[in-house]
């Protein structure tokens, strides 16, 4: 027993603590129970040198340590359990992902450790020269797996795993019979039900063992650890209401109560729309000394069109709705783009002094064409995941923080009303409730308003554009209505 070799194989929570180090502060982890509880369950040997368990799942709140204690974890298989040539992979659905998360940490936990030196580090290979074990960080690409012999597999994130893709890789990266130790380790938290096929079918699978500790669940080849709770003593009260303030309600639930949800919710409380909209306010007709960001989403023959005018007020910091009109075309009788979006946005120059026109070019390509020649400031603004992502998030902030001011407007709170936030394994985005349902609008006030934000917040005029203003007033008379100036 003085051998600490053979002593670390009887407890890994001893080689944690006499070995590795925290990144951060240079000293040694701080496991909280439930993370010691799971740890000595998990890698005890039995009598005949093997795991009790091939699957292991920790499953917490985020901000719970799991990153950290499956990077403690692989280096425990792979330096005291593992053997010679022993084999770790760090799987995430991404290969940056792959690298930033668990492979990172366990990098960071070696520099910081008695480990440094020991190791020869690559960007995505750990190989200890000693034993020739090799811990390798690989994406969501099932035929990079192929072959693989592996001590050790953690998934990072399992809910984010929706493809057939995954499930491959899932499948070949089974713990293996050629070894006396190989296990799996997934840590994550919760997913959205019917879409997270893969942890869902897990999850269930973990509650049908027996509870042999507080949210701690055996069975004869699984462990499963799964809390509601925030069991790290960093987690406090006071951070988990800051959590609730800023998360959408799904969000908070599954990130902070890891809680399955479903992946549609409500886009945002409508006493939160109401408390932007200033009854004393109407459209703007006409200033064109007011700097605009317009957004165009557009639709031929089904859904409406919609044309939405934000600016942004320097004193007070908020985005203010300018002006927005729709259009609603039908099978037999579709839209008209010359003869109603380039002839509207091209009275807007009139109107306004036009900064930006975000549109997507699924539909729109020709007209923006034909107006980036008549001098428009045309901006491509594909509805992709990131772009709807970026915005979504953004008219949600804005929002939800009062930092919109828009007058009030019937259809418009129904389509804000009718908006739910569609989250995906890649993002999320603003989505209807119903086929039905037109939330054009509000599409492209999230546009609008993402162009307000990056762009208002450091907009100043230059003498070109003062010059280019002057003229613009002197030609149309207009001076503005005075209530807005940017």
């Amino acid at each position: 027993m003085n051998d600490p070799v053979e002593r670390w194989k009887r407890d890994p929570v001893a080689f944690v603590e006499d070995i590795l180090r925290n990144p951060e502060t240079r000293q040694a982890f701080q496991l909280y129970p439930q993370q010691i509880t799971f740890l000595h369950e998990a890698l005890t040997l039995t009598a005949n040198g093997r795991l009790p368990y091939a699957e292991l799942v920790f499953s917490g709140p985020k901000k719970s340590g799991k990153t950290a204690l499956a990077a403690m974890i692989t280096l425990y298989v792979v330096l005291c359990l593992g053997g010679p040539y022993a084999e770790a992979y760090c799987i995430a659905n991404d290969f940056e992902q792959a690298q930033s998360r668990v492979f990172q940490a366990i990098v960071r936990i070696i520099k910081a450790s008695a480990l440094k030196g020991s190791a020869r580090i690559t960007a995505n290979k750990i190989e200890f020269e000693s034993t020739g074990a090799i811990i390798t960080a690989i994406s969501s690409d099932y035929a990079s797996a192929a072959g693989a012999n592996p001590t050790i597999t953690v998934f990072d994130e399992l809910w984010g795993y929706p493809s057939e893709r995954s499930q491959r890789l899932w499948d070949e990266m089974v713990p293996v019979p050629t070894r006396k130790v190989s296990i799996r380790l997934t840590v994550t938290y919760a997913g959205f039900e019917g879409e997270s096929m893969l942890l869902e079918s897990l999850y269930k699978r973990g509650l049908q063992g027996e509870q042999i500790a507080p949210d701690l669940y055996r069975s004869d080849s699984m462990l499963m650890f799964w809390t509601n709770s925030c069991p790290a003593p960093w987690q406090t009260e006071a951070w988990r209401e800051q959590m609730r303030q800023q998360l959408r309600s799904n969000a908070f639930l599954r990130l902070i109560e890891n809680r399955w949800v479903t992946s549609e919710s409500t886009f945002v409380l409508m006493e939160w729309w109401d408390a932007c909209v200033d009854v004393d306010l109407s459209p703007e007709l006409a200033d064109p000394r007011l700097q605009v960001w317009v957004g165009v989403d557009a639709s031929v023959k089904r859904d409406s069109t919609a044309i939405v005018v934000c600016s942004f007020d320097q004193t007070e910091k908020k985005v203010r709705l300018v002006w927005h009109r729709t259009f609603q075309p039908s099978p037999e009788d579709p839209l008209d783009f010359e003869a109603t979006i380039e002839r509207t946005l091209l009275e807007l120059r009139r109107r306004f002094y036009l900064k930006e026109i975000r549109y997507d070019p699924y539909q729109l390509v020709a007209v923006a064409q034909r107006l980036t020649g008549q001098g428009l400031p045309m901006l491509e603004f594909p509805q992709s995941v990131p772009n709807l992502t970026e915005a979504s998030s953004n008219l949600y902030e804005i929002i939800k923080g009062k930092n919109l001011v828009a007058y009030p407007d019937d259809d418009l709170r129904l389509s804000i009303s009718r908006c739910v936030a569609l989250e995906t394994s890649r993002g999320w985005r603003i989505a209807k409730e119903k086929a039905s349902h037109k939330i054009d609008v509000v599409v492209a006030l999230a546009q609008a308003a993402l162009g307000a934000v990056q762009q208002g917040q450091v907009a100043s005029l230059t003498a070109e554009d003062r010059s280019f203003l002057a003229r613009a007033a002197a030609v149309l008379g207009c001076s503005g209505s005075g209530r807005t100036r940017v």
